[in-house]
């Protein structure tokens, strides 16, 4: 019995220390990579995150060490994709921050004078589920036409379930009963459980991937931008960058809405604060 025991005790000890460990060195290359692509600062307190989320890479690789990964990482541009894609992170819901969306329906709508097609870009979309809920405002707001939507991540993962239009049931439940009614469809059969965008509004929204981090395409000038919830991963220099381009982005009078936790202070030049992290172009 103790023998047995001895064994399994040995065992486990075994594995433990067979478990790739990330090292200083090889999480700077890796802190330096994801600052280099997508202008994110990784602290050293997030090294078990890394660790953790390239894990997944190195055991279906059947790779022994980050090192490895990280040589492998730099001759293979989608593996490259593939790590920025596990270290960015992409945590929304439907109707986060629903002031944000009151004040899209009632000041920026209400208020309306432009005529023309209504622009908006969710420039940090992640999953979807915050430009689905500007489309849901929108449809209701101005109907079928007469308005578009553009969607945009660093994350090809994200998109790619963005796309789809597709969640949880249990992620749905802070969209309002008229809306849930009106533009989604509750799956049954092998699809019980889950929720799908009605395929006409999704339609309206166009997915691309962008790095905010970088020249951005020519993607036009919109009314609206929502970036939120991102800017606490950038430095400074980094942040007032991105503001700069998204501002020549935004039509004169349009709008910079960011996450309530942030601040522009300090270089929104060319920026109105209108209201807590909503921030209005100068006509």
């Amino acid at each position: 019995m103790s023998s047995t025991t001895e064994l399994r005790a040995q065992s486990v000890t075994s594995a433990v220390n067979a478990a790739p460990v990330l090292g200083e060195a090889e999480f700077r290359e890796f802190q330096a990579m994801i600052f280099a692509v997508a202008g994110i600062h990784m602290p050293a307190s997030k090294r078990t995150m890394v660790a953790g989320r390239l894990s997944k890479r190195l055991k279906a690789l059947e790779m022994g060490s980050y090192a490895e990964y990280w040589r492998h990482l730099k001759m293979n541009a989608s593996e490259k994709q593939t790590a920025v894609d596990l270290l960015t992170t992409n945590e929304t819901y439907f109707f986060r921050e629903p002031r944000h969306f009151e004040f899209l329906r009632e000041r920026i709508l209400g208020e309306r004078q432009r005529q023309g097609r209504f622009r908006l870009w969710s420039a940090a979309c992640s999953s979807g589920e915050e430009a689905y809920t500007a489309a849901m405002v929108l449809s209701d707001t101005l109907g079928a036409g007469g308005w578009e939507i553009l969607a945009s991540d660093i994350s090809t993962q994200v998109l790619e379930k963005a796309r789809a239009g597709r969640y949880p049931l249990a992620r749905t439940d802070r969209i309002p009963p008229e809306s849930l009614k009106r533009h989604c469809l509750k799956g049954i059969g092998e699809a019980a459980g889950t929720l799908m965008v009605d395929p006409v509004l999704r339609a309206r929204v166009e997915f691309r991937q962008i790095n905010l981090n970088t020249r951005l395409p020519d993607v036009g000038l919109f009314d609206v931008i929502f970036l939120r919830n991102v800017m606490i991963y950038f430095n400074a220099e980094t942040k007032q960058q991105i503001v700069a381009r998204l501002q020549a982005c935004l039509r004169p009078g349009g709008y910079l809405l960011i996450g309530h936790s942030e601040t522009l202070n300090g270089f929104q030049n060319g920026l109105e604060a209108v209201a807590p992290s909503i921030y209005r172009k100068q006509k």
